[in-house]
């Protein structure tokens, strides 16, 4: 039964869509806030099928990533108390607040730099930092400086590899869909 490969095909479409590319940036500001589906899953589909593009789609990836960790900042400095808290509590999220919180205090500005460029949730450290009132500037470049390494750094391998990537991912895309599903649910059953 293949899951992945019609996906896989439609991503490829709709990343050639002639809205695609507003799209990823209202994607990519959203994933910084609120949404939970990271900016790579359109930033590489659409970097692969049009290689030329891809620094564009990168750095339009990259700003609108940063202008949303930016509103992230302000929700949290302005509404935490009054909005988000009572939420994130209902949700049984504050145990990853909890731990985000002491990694801001353990590691100051880095972990918003680590966050930019990991697959851990940006966005509980947008909020966070916005409630913690952490020094903006340095928010902004640390925000800046990761979001945008991972950004082109999935542009570039996109762009480098081009039809012969898209064709072997194609190829592959079952066993890598179902290796990440693992991968994500042991990382579930480690971190939880």
């Amino acid at each position: 039964m293949k899951v992945f490969q019609p996906c896989y095909d439609l991503a490829i479409r709709w990343s050639r869509h002639p809205h695609a590319s507003r799209y990823l940036g209202g994607l990519s500001f959203a994933e910084s806030m609120f949404f939970p589906i990271p900016p790579d899953v359109m930033l590489a589909p659409m970097s692969l099928s049009q290689p030329t593009r891809a620094w564009y789609f990168a750095m339009l990836t990259t700003l609108m990533s940063v202008i949303g960790g930016i509103a992230g900042y302000f929700l949290g400095y302005f509404a935490f108390e009054a909005w988000l808290q009572p939420v994130i509590e209902s949700a049984g999220y504050q145990p990853k607040l909890d731990k985000a919180m002491q990694w801001f205090t353990d590691y100051g500005v880095w972990i918003v730099f680590v966050a930019g460029f990991s697959p851990i949730p940006y966005k509980v450290f947008t909020i966070s930092a916005g409630f913690l009132q952490m020094a903006f500037l340095p928010f902004v470049l640390a925000s800046a400086v990761g979001r945008g390494a991972r950004f082109f750094l999935v542009a570039a391998l996109m762009r480098w590899g081009g039809a012969a990537m898209e064709a072997k991912l194609r190829q592959y895309v079952e066993i890598l869909g179902w290796g990440v599903v693992v991968l994500a649910v042991l990382a579930y059953l480690i971190l939880r």
